[in-house]
């Protein structure tokens, strides 16, 4: 009976140990791709990322755009009526540009050059 359950026990823990093997080691050219992505992200200039967001503004995608295009450079700096009930004003100090999340649905409402602590009602609607 022991036996039988340090047996079990040893195969729960192997599965468990396999089962949280980071993807890449099964598969490096993943983590090279998104230090590709990081780098793209890093060689265009603050209107470039500007253009890239605005056509697709309030479509789902720009949320995953902007952390692409803006990787560990946004800050909140404040929250307001707007989208699907409240969004987040988030500033990147490195392209001086202001852009309005709304986080109910992930995507971008409002994108500017600047800081802007609150857009006009009509801008995040």
């Amino acid at each position: 009976m022991k036996l039988t359950s340090l047996f079990a026990t040893t195969a729960i823990a192997t599965i468990v140990a396999a089962s949280t093997v980071p993807v890449q080691a099964f598969n490096p050219n993943a983590a090279h791709a998104s230090v590709q992505e990081v780098k793209i992200a890093q060689a265009l200039t603050s209107q470039e990322k500007i253009d890239q967001i605005t056509p697709i503004k309030g479509k789902p995608g720009s949320g995953d755009l902007l952390r692409k295009l803006y990787a560990k450079d946004l800050t909140p700096i404040g929250i307001q009526v707007g989208g699907a009930g409240m969004v987040v004003n988030l500033y990147s100090k490195k392209d001086d540009t202001t852009i309005s999340l709304c986080t109910t649905y992930d995507v971008v409402v409002a994108i500017k050059k600047g800081l802007i602590v609150n857009f006009a009602p009509s801008e995040v609607k």
